[in-house]
């Protein structure tokens, strides 16, 4: 399924239509927008009205020179800081580890990537912390003393947030590449260390002509997840 650019004027459209995007045009978006989509997906649930979510975004000459300072501090320490939790289980089963090895290398063939090529992929990793070349990043963070029904809070948030980009054209890719950062992203964004930083998300319009833009994940069908009793 090609990438669909254009305004999603439905739920279900966005829902149908949102994807991560791992190359964007350099058109702005501006504040204005950005704006109005965070405060129109704090509306997201949340347990008691926690409403655990911090964001902070960068963009401009700000984002820019984040960007720059990441890529000169990969010269030393190429695999970040230390991740601020575990990404992935340390012992993933099936059938999760077979999920999360397919999109690895549907990703890799569309850009012409050898599965075994590490430095290419590592070149494609870093492609990460430039947001892929969109113009605005956000990171989203929460208090240390949050649990997993908190968590879960901030996944309502963020998935609000990126259906609510896709109505205006715009398109997303949540990243938790970004929690290898989280030094570097204390010392730009002056989040304190009491919030742990979850993830970052680029937000812009997307490339139409980017290879890496039409890998359309495969989802499993119902009757592998759900159960339905009294119907």
């Amino acid at each position: 399924m090609s990438i669909v650019i254009e305004p999603s004027p439905t739920v279900s459209d966005a829902v149908a239509t949102r994807r991560s995007v791992r190359a964007f045009l350099p058109d702005p978006v501006s504040e204005a927008i950005v704006r109005e989509l965070i405060a129109k997906a704090s509306r997201a649930a949340s347990g008691g009205n926690l409403q655990p979510w911090k964001v902070s975004v960068i963009a401009g000459e700000v984002r820019d020179a984040f960007v720059a300072a990441v890529a000169e501090r990969m010269r030393v320490t190429p695999f970040g800081e230390g991740p601020e939790y575990p990404i992935y289980p340390p012992d993933l089963t099936e059938p999760y580890r077979t999920r999360r090895s397919r999109v690895a290398h549907g990703m890799y063939d569309l850009v012409g990537i050898d599965r075994h090529d590490r430095e290419a992929r590592a070149r494609q990793m870093a492609e990460n912390f430039s947001f892929f070349g969109a113009p605005v990043g956000l990171f989203v963070s929460i208090d240390r003393q949050m649990g997993p029904p908190q968590f879960a809070d901030l996944g309502i948030f963020l998935q609000s947030f990126m259906l609510l980009a896709r109505e205006q054209g715009l398109h997303t890719c949540p990243q938790e590449a970004w929690a290898l950062w989280g030094k570097s992203i204390r010392e730009f964004t002056g989040i304190p260390e009491e919030e742990l930083i979850f993830c970052g998300v680029a937000l812009g319009y997307a490339d139409p002509d980017a290879a890496i833009n039409e890998l359309f994940t495969e989802r499993a069908p119902l009757e592998e997840f759900a159960r339905f009793q009294g119907f």
